[in-house]
């Protein structure tokens, strides 16, 4: 399936003196895709501690920025599933304005029970839904 996309503006907030978007901000934005698509695919945050008992952290995240973001722009979040496993999912996320890409990262979510925070299996029907968006690899 081809990568899930999010549109977010830049506003005032996001922004530091300069009018350029903070460095950090970028990670949050990743997060608001994120968010965004596993309620694209019905599998919403509160859904998946209610009925599942987990909740996905991030255990790790790299971003390399190209050019910055600035007030007004306004941005498309891409996000991409490359890597699907036991208890962790990997994307790939690019943030882009208009055909620029201004920033690409890799996150890395564990899913966790909502209680004792502790590394659990996806369940199957969680992972049922997210395989087909599993980038194909090339053999």
């Amino acid at each position: 399936m081809p990568a899930f996309h999010f549109p977010i503006r830049i506003y005032y907030d996001d922004t530091d003196a300069g009018g350029v978007v903070y460095h950090s901000n970028y990670l949050k934005f990743m997060e608001r895709a994120r968010t965004e698509w596993l309620s694209h695919l019905n599998l919403e945050i509160m859904r998946l501690a209610d009925e599942y008992g987990i909740i996905f952290v991030v255990r790790a995240a790299k971003v390399d920025y190209f050019k910055p973001a600035r007030l007004s722009d306004r941005l498309n979040i891409h996000v991409e599933l490359i890597d699907l496993k036991r208890s962790s999912v990997v994307f790939k996320q690019e943030v882009m304005c208009g055909d620029q890409c201004l920033a690409i990262g890799e996150v890395v979510v564990v899913a966790v029970n909502s209680t004792s925070f502790k590394p659990c299996a996806l369940p199957p029907e969680v992972k049922e839904v997210l395989e087909p968006w599993r980038r194909a690899t090339s053999s």
